[in-house]
């Protein structure tokens, strides 16, 4: 590889590390191709990518970009997961594609700027999806009102029903 077509990379992969929200360092030794196929198209799903590149590349890319704390992640066989969109989808599918397959391994991650731990990154992925979220909390408001409608109409309804009781009774009184 030559010299320009090394800075082409590093640019391009600076260009991601700069739009990512959601960087994920992983292990895939002994990790067959059509494997990585899969989590490739996964994650294209989710507005994510799986990249592979030398270390070399990934620690020059990574400077000067808010996921700079993964430069020290960057040894062995490294693939770098990029979500730039909604982060809780791709670390869904990493985690789960983690579990059935255990030659992938990850080793850190970098969400908005703030490196985080395994442990941190499966809470994230066990998050509801944005949609979901979005339906929780239109649906919680839905309710504040539709219960303050139900409170107020429900003083004059037993109102109501009590002169109803007391209408019905002097009638049956008066026969």
């Amino acid at each position: 590889m030559n010299r320009d077509d090394k800075v082409a990379i590093i640019s391009d992969l600076n260009n991601s590390f700069n739009r990512a929200k959601l960087a994920i360092v992983a292990d895939y030794c002994g990790l067959k191709v059509s494997d990585f196929r899969k989590i490739r198209v996964e994650l294209k799903k989710c507005d994510s990518e799986i990249r592979v590149a030398k270390n070399t590349l990934l620690k020059r890319a990574v400077t000067d970009t808010s996921n700079n704390a993964l430069s020290s992640d960057f040894t062995g066989t490294t693939a770098v997961v990029m979500a730039y969109a909604d982060p809780v989808a791709p670390a869904k599918v990493v985690t789960k594609f983690a579990d059935e397959n255990e030659k992938f391994k990850i080793r850190s991650a970098v969400l908005d700027g703030e490196k985080i731990g395994v442990d941190k990154l499966i809470a994230l992925s066990k998050l509801p999806s944005k949609e979901v979220l979005l339906g929780q909390l239109l649906s919680t408001w839905k309710s504040v009102p539709t219960g303050l409608v139900q409170v107020l109409t429900g003083v004059p309804r037993t109102f109501v029903y009590a002169l109803q009781a007391i209408k019905d009774q002097k009638e049956a009184a008066g026969n």
